[in-house]
């Protein structure tokens, strides 16, 4: 789907360098191409995004804290 994307930049692009002036053509690639573009992009990863958070909020913590670790190598009598 990225690849209909960078056409459409191209397009864009090419819009943009055949307008009249400068301001004309900076207006014509942000109307035309940025805007829309960061929508349509942002939408498409929305399942990507949730997919990652569900897989974020299953996976149990596990990492110690040093503290907790320092408190259970006493306890065990462990010297690193």
């Amino acid at each position: 789907m990225y690849i209909v994307a960078i056409a459409w930049i191209y397009v864009v692009l090419l819009m943009a360098m055949t307008e009249p002036s400068f301001i004309a053509g900076f207006m014509t690639l942000i109307m035309y191409c940025v805007f829309p573009l960061s929508i349509v992009l942002y939408l498409m990863r929305t399942s990507q995004r949730k997919q990652k958070r569900i897989e974020k909020q299953a996976a149990p913590q596990q990492i110690p804290s040093t503290n907790e670790h320092a408190s259970e190598q006493i306890k065990t009598g462990e010297n690193h």
